[in-house]
């Protein structure tokens, strides 16, 4: 395996058990279509909660949020729309967010959790 591959899934991971500890719902990881992936689907009450996952092993090369650019959030919004459609679910609100996690060097990763990005 990829490190970067391995990286991501670590990433994944850390933010899978966070959202769980928040006391939110994991849907469904890793959704794929043709245009793209889902990391997370989540549920938070009554709202369905899209999330990206954006791991780094270290803040040499930045944040880990400095990657969601306003093309990387219009594929977002569209891939929203196409796990909705294809799953036929009406939720009364949907919200994107991002979750940046930096690998602990020698202790736990940082989790950074921004919600309702637009």
């Amino acid at each position: 395996m990829r490190r970067t591959s391995a990286l991501g899934q670590y990433g994944e991971e850390v933010a899978t058990r966070y959202i769980e500890g928040i006391g939110m719902a994991v849907v469904e990881r890793n959704w794929r279509c043709s245009e793209g992936e889902i990391d997370i689907v989540a549920r938070e009450g009554a709202t369905l909660v899209l999330v990206e996952v954006k791991t780094r092993s270290s803040l040499a090369f930045g944040h880990p949020t400095e990657s969601i650019t306003p093309r990387k959030l219009r594929r977002m919004r569209h891939l929203a729309f196409r796990w909705l459609t294809e799953h036929e679910v009406h939720a009364p609100s949907v919200r994107l967010d991002v979750i940046a996690v930096v690998q602990g060097v020698s202790g736990a990763p940082s989790v950074e959790h921004l919600r309702g990005v637009e």
